[in-house]
Parts: structure tokens; C-alpha cells; sequence
């Protein structure tokens, strides 16, 4: 999957990510309360602690901010969680650890979620069909410790099984972020991640 370029000026690639890193945490706290149309790019380069003018120099429009902070947010996810899930040996322990390491990632970032789904359908066609490439093999992630699983004889699941077994734990993981402001008023995030598998795993063993 070919990147999406955003251009800039600069030359130098640790200013060019340090800038950036500037630029999207001050766009997600500007998104998550104003939207991405109601943010200007001179409220983001004041809240990342710059001018509009070297905010240009990191990017040519409001779209690549937008952008940036998407796939800045769906990065960080799969590299924490491939690291873990990489070393899933296909036991039922093991996937439910992953599972678990999953939805506190989501809690960690719940802000960036919301603003990942309510934003994304400001991007260009092409933008989002990358964002949808990078959620496909995160849930991916998931489908190949399934398969593990079922190498072992530890899970008995056809592959569309699978598949669809990979799409409830990304979802259900991400539920805690959308739906949080009700969950928390019934489940600690640990009763949420021992109830959600538990359920996960009471038809399929």
C-alpha cells in the first residue's frame, strides 16, 4: 500500500516529524471540539505552538492536517498492536491477552478515535480509501492469531468464521471508546474487556 505524500519545504525529516507531531495533537483537541470545517489552520498552528506561516511550510492545506492526524492515529495503533499480537503463539490465552491489550489502546486514545470517525468523511476519495486500507490490516492482525488458533486445534472456526470473528473484536474494541460515556457508568474497563470476551468467546470453543 503506497503512502499517501503530504508535501512540504522543509528537508530536514526530524523537524519534518516533530513539527507534524505538533501540529496533530493540537488538531485533534481543535476537531474533537469544533470539527474539522469549524477549525481554522491558524487555530492549529497557535495550538501547536507556531505561526500560520511555518505551518505552511509542513503542509500546503487543511486537508493534509486532517490527514496527518488519521493516519498518524491508525500508525501508532498498529504498531503497538502488532508488536503485541506478533507474538501470539496461538493459545486461547494468548489471544484473549491481545484482545485485552487491544481495547486499552483504545481507552488510551479515545479522543483520537472519535475525532478518526467523525472526520474521516472530510477526506478526498483517495485519503480515505488509504485510512480504510489501514483499518483492513489492523483487523487483519486479528485474523491471523484466529488462524493460529485454529492451526492448534484450540478454535474450531471456518475462515469466514474468522473473519467475521476479527471484525467483532475490532469493533467491540472501539465501541468502548464511542460508547464510554454510558459504559463507564456500568463497567471498569477491566469488567468491559472480561465481559466483551467472554462473550467473544462463548459460542466459538
Amino acid at each position: 500500500m503506497k503512502k499517501r505524500e503530504v508535501k512540504t519545504s522543509v528537508k530536514d525529516e526530524r523537524l519534518i516529524q516533530k513539527r507534524r507531531d505538533q501540529m496533530i495533537k493540537g488538531a485533534v483537541a481543535l476537531f474533537k471540539t469544533k470539527g474539522f470545517h469549524g477549525t481554522t489552520t491558524r487555530e492549529i498552528a497557535r495550538a501547536a505552538g507556531f505561526s500560520i506561516g511555518t505551518l505552511y511550510e509542513y503542509i500546503r492545506t487543511k486537508d493534509d492536517i486532517l490527514f496527518l492526524v488519521c493516519d498518524s492515529i491508525y500508525e501508532n495503533v498498529s504498531s503497538r498492536l502488532g508488536k503485541d499480537l506478533g507474538q501470539q503463539k496461538g493459545t486461547l490465552l494468548s489471544l484473549k491477552l491481545g484482545i485485552a491489550y487491544y481495547f486499552t489502546i483504545v481507552n488510551e486514545m479515545q479522543t483520537e478515535f472519535l475525532v478518526l470517525y467523525q472526520e474521516t468523511k472530510s477526506l478526498s476519495r483517495d485519503a480515505q480509501h488509504y485510512i480504510f486500507e489501514k483499518e483492513t490490516e489492523m483487523v487483519g492482525m486479528f485474523e491471523s492469531v484466529l488462524r493460529k488458533c485454529v492451526d492448534n486445534g484450540e478454535l474450531h472456526l471456518s475462515e469466514r468464521e474468522v473473519e467475521l470473528m476479527a471484525h467483532n473484536i475490532f469493533v467491540l474494541g472501539q465501541m468502548w471508546g464511542f460508547r464510554r460515556w454510558a459504559m463507564q457508568k456500568q463497567y471498569t474497563l477491566e469488567e468491559y474487556i472480561e465481559l466483551q470476551t467472554k462473550l467473544l468467546f462463548s459460542g466459538i470453543k
